[in-house]
């Protein structure tokens, strides 16, 4: 039997599925990686690491199903990392992580030199996430590695390029760096002039599902494969996530609750302009976009409150205990802005709520305005959608929110929209298996091999009568931030 190899190289390991025709996973390995956070808000690791856990998981699998039945691969990655590379294409120091956050004032410069015309071209914010930062973060700071940077290049296309021997980067990574317009799809002299650095750092651009190369001789020998196997580009983890989801057609939306929440929508309108509200990158479908908001404290608000007030209770527990209220929580709200927030907001300095606490409330009503807060935070992102003309029919959830039938059933009624949960939840890995399948000729576009991969499990319709309560609550959740922005600004003094 033939299958074909997703590879996640996600923040702490690597993941590599195998999926036969039927989409069904056969296989999978896990390695994990180091992170080396040598000062506060710094977040590194070692690309050399990278290569190694990924060449033990392939195989792992490998040795299982035989080299002749994997017939290409394909990769998800963690986006934004800057790997910079000499002139021998070898890394000049680790790798610069997405979650690192030394780089606000080089946010700054790009702000001052570009004004409205970044949004424009890159249709994204300056934010310490992003690559560009990082790269004149290196400039700024270590200008004698980067006298000797020849290309940088994103974390998974590293790990492709030591396979293939080819270094490429594809555009849903790209849309990620604010290096690219995102529209022409092509690499900004504009935004790369503004800011004084050279566009030949800027590694070749291609499409998600093109065929870059095969296995070289010598990671043939490493890794099991044969050196015929065909090697793809692949796409950035939010867009190989939305992929495996099935998120390829217009009406579609994912949303993924996990340490942080995402609301992400498809849609193929080039001219679709969200200002910055919401993040807009590249799809790894070609000619598609996506738009995305993120709540940076979703599940971690949950876990917070647990680990801090509900020690001794078990997730299940707490959400069983939350379940038993009536919408609203008795009057108690909660805003997940424990680490700042990103969408709407992108406000690093706001700080979480409870409002409305009355010597009536107990634990359960804690939980259930910490689990209703951080489903109001994500509608602020539908919200944002749909106020930009985006009709959204039905919402695929995944992560930790799609485990608890209650917790489905409160997003149906929270957005207002179909919920469903999937059969099987592979994430990014699956996105890029389908990338492999696709661009090995099983399937003749990636609808066609979503409909084969991508399965149902149940449906969740929202209730009128509790949609109507939560409408009323989530109107008042939205007037919390600016209550509560001036003090959290004054209060920053004091942390």
């Amino acid at each position: 039997m033939k299958h074909v190899l997703g590879i996640d190289l996600g923040t702490s390991a690597v993941k590599v599925v195998a999926v036969n025709k039927a989409g069904e996973v056969v296989q999978q390995a896990s390695r994990p990686f180091d992170l080396y956070q040598e000062k506060s808000g710094y977040s590194e690791q070692n690309p050399e690491q990278w290569v190694e856990q990924t060449i033990a998981a392939i195989h792992e699998i490998q040795g299982v199903l035989g080299k002749d039945s994997i017939e290409g691969l394909s990769f998800s990655g963690q986006m934004h990392g800057l790997v910079l590379l000499d002139a021998n294409n070898e890394p000049l120091r680790h790798a610069i992580l997405w979650n690192d956050t030394r780089t606000t004032e080089e946010c700054r410069q790009i702000e001052r030199a570009l004004g409205d015309r970044l949004i424009e071209i890159a249709k994204n914010k300056a934010l310490e996430g992003f690559t560009l930062p990082k790269l004149l973060w290196v400039k700024n700071h270590e200008p004698h590695l980067y006298e000797k940077a020849v290309r940088f290049v994103l974390p998974k296309d590293y790990v492709r390029y030591r396979l293939t021997g080819q270094l490429q980067c594809e555009y849903s990574d790209a849309a990620g760096t604010l290096l690219l317009n995102v529209r022409d799809k092509s690499w900004s002299k504009e935004i790369a002039d503004a800011v004084e650095v050279s566009l030949s750092l800027c590694p070749p651009l291609v499409e998600s599902g093109d065929c870059v190369g095969n296995i070289l001789p010598e990671m043939a020998e490493l890794t099991g494969l044969a050196t015929e196997t065909k090697v793809f580009a692949g796409g950035a983890d939010n867009a190989c996530g939305a992929l495996g989801a099935g998120i390829i057609e217009n009406g579609k939306s994912m949303c993924s609750i996990g340490t942080s929440g995402v609301l992400l929508s498809y849609h193929n309108e080039e001219k679709r302009d969200f200002k910055g509200l919401l993040h807009d990158f590249n799809h790894a479908e070609k000619d598609s976009w996506y738009s995305m908001g993120v709540t940076l404290a979703a599940g971690d608000s949950l876990s917070w409150f647990k680990n801090q007030f509900a020690e001794n209770y078990s997730f299940d527990e707490l959400l069983l205990d939350a379940s038993q209220l009536d919408a609203g929580a008795n009057g108690l709200l909660f805003t997940p802005y424990i680490m700042g927030e990103r969408t709407p907001y992108a406000d690093a300095n706001i700080r979480g709520s409870f409002i409305g606490i009355s010597s009536t409330h107990g634990r359960a009503h804690f939980a259930r305005a910490v689990v209703e807060g951080i489903t109001y935070s994500l509608k602020d992102s539908l919200t944002l959608m749909m106020d930009n003309g985006m009709e959204i029919n039905e919402i695929v959830s995944i992560g930790g929110g799609a485990k608890s039938e209650w917790w489905l059933q409160l997003q149906a009624d929270i957005f207002q929209k179909r919920v469903v949960r999937l059969k099987s939840e592979q994430g990014p890995a699956l996105g890029a298996a389908m990338l492999a399948a696709v661009g090995a000729g099983w399937f003749s576009s990636l609808q066609e091999c979503a409909k084969a991969f991508v399965a149902i499990e149940k449906a969740y319709e929202p209730n009128e009568e509790v949609a109507a309560v939560h409408e009323k609550v989530y109107e008042l959740y939205r007037m919390i931030y600016d209550s509560t922005q001036k003090i959290n600004d004054e209060l920053k003094a004091l942390r």
